[in-house]
């Protein structure tokens, strides 16, 4: 591929997530803009550390598959790169070649034949226990200093690469770049960076396009096209039913984003704080004075998870007036028989394991900060959702198990009766299996922007 500066470089993003489902007329509408790369991200933390922990991604293989066929057509016929960041939801080697090994099949069964590149982000504990000793390696706030036994834990650890990676596969011949962790503006910023674009403009892109048409006036289609140019970008959507506006455009630097203005990526913080958002046509928004500030190290972010326990879960559902009418009060003479009874019947003290009383339907999301209180707007109905955790699945399964009549009867302090409430299932304790946590939020100076990460060009998937 061609790494000419041009005048403009053009950008379609199907869909949010690979996997997330687009009509057919999208992918055509998208391609009649005669775009210069198909970009997308294929994953997030957004879904909590299950993904990284267990390397197993969130999508099914029907939807990556679907989606990928009509891309991998599209991108074959136009000629143009597709791009695929964070494979399998939170990018790790197995992601990569779990996408690949489809992307494969689905080109065998269309006959197309494009060079797949596979980028893998996976880092080795004792590789990083190294960049560790050196000093090399920071943590994010609120993290404190890492400690080398917590690499050690980690089932799987990923960095988030830039967009360099992606770029040195595109260089090196590759037509499809399944990348694996990535930051979700790298995969859209990677080609106008290669073509000479400006990196204000370029990255700025990156960011509003990221989540396919959540920048538009209705998030619910698909498809958002971007043209960046040497002086900014202009957005527009794919469906012709919807529109972009200043608002809806600007808004997206606040989403996922701790700063409204500055976002950081591994080579530095784009910076929009001049930037101007102006309407063309009532569909397209132009913007200009985006700037991007490289920083003197580049660093990469560390994302990791460990094993937290296993865990056990029941759900119950209470329409029973008098517990509606205190739910907390109700819950915590849950919470001692729950101690007691699994002293009694297990010989367990309340350090070997832990539980979470959710009341859905009362404060189960926001908790003492829900602005509503249960005094002033009792609910009509209570879902409580007990969730153990302990060193082993036969303990927590044990807990729910001893808890179960109390779920089903237990009544309140002041009541003179045992009420019933309904289990969602039968049997009412459902196995999660390993529970994970995140445990790294910390960054490694790198040596050079892809020292991290390993390309692999037009060699099968190891699948």
């Amino acid at each position: 591929m061609s790494t000419t500066t041009t005048d403009s470089v053009k950008v379609f993003v199907p869909i949010g997530m690979l996997g997330g489902g687009f009509p057919e007329a999208i992918v055509e509408q998208g391609m009649a803009l005669t775009p210069d790369v198909i970009a997308v991200d294929g994953g997030s933390t957004d879904s909590g550390p299950y993904y990284l922990g267990a390397a197993t991604g969130k999508s099914p293989d029907g939807s990556i598959a679907r989606d990928l066929r009509l891309l991998l057509r599209a991108a074959s016929e136009a000629g143009i790169p597709l791009i695929v960041g964070s494979c399998g939801t939170s990018g790790t080697d197995a992601g990569v070649d779990w996408v690949a090994g489809i992307a494969e099949q689905v080109m065998a069964e269309e006959g197309i034949d494009l060079r797949i590149a596979r980028i893998y982000s996976e880092q080795r504990a004792d590789d990083l226990k190294e960049h560790l000793s050196s000093g090399r390696i920071h943590p994010l706030a609120p993290m404190g200093e890492l400690q080398p036994e917590t690499l050690d834990d980690c089932t799987h650890i990923v960095g988030l690469m830039g967009h360099e990676p992606i770029v040195e596969a595109l260089q090196a011949g590759a037509q499809v770049v399944l990348a694996g962790r990535a930051t979700d503006t790298a995969v859209a910023a990677a080609v106008p960076l290669m073509w000479g674009m400006p990196a204000g403009p370029s990255w700025h892109a990156g960011k509003i396009v990221e989540c396919g048409a959540q920048a538009t006036t209705n998030p619910r289609t698909a498809g958002i096209f971007a043209t960046i140019d040497h002086e900014g970008f202009t957005i527009e959507p794919v469906d012709p039913d919807t529109a972009c506006t200043p608002t809806s455009v600007a808004a997206h630097m606040v989403y996922e984003n701790v700063d409204p203005f500055l976002l950081t990526e591994p080579d530095g913080v784009l910076d929009v704080r001049n930037a101007v958002y102006r309407s063309l046509d009532g569909r397209r928004v132009r913007v200009e004075g985006s700037e991007f500030h490289h920083a003197a190290q580049h660093t990469v972010k560390l994302e990791g998870a460990r094993i937290a326990g296993y865990q056990t879960v029941s759900f119950v559902g209470v329409r029973e007036p008098l517990v509606l009418a205190d739910p907390e009060a109700w819950a915590e003479v849950l919470r001692e028989y729950l101690f007691l009874r699994t002293e009694q019947a297990l010989g367990l003290a309340r350090d070997d394991f832990s539980f979470d009383l959710r009341l859905y339907g009362h404060n189960a999301i926001l908790g003492e900060l829900d602005p509503v209180s249960t005094a002033s707007a009792p609910p009509r109905e209570l879902g409580v959702m007990l969730i153990v955790n302990a060193c082993d699945q036969q303990t927590a399964t044990a807990i729910a198990k001893v808890m179960n009549p109390y779920l089903l009867h237990m009544p309140t302090r002041e009541m003179d009766y045992l009420p019933s409430f309904a289990f969602a299932t039968s049997p009412a304790e459902m196995e999660r299996g390993a529970a994970y946590e995140f445990v790294l939020n910390h960054v490694v100076d790198s040596p050079t922007p892809t020292a991290l990460f390993r390309i692999e060009i037009g060699v099968p998937a190891h699948v």
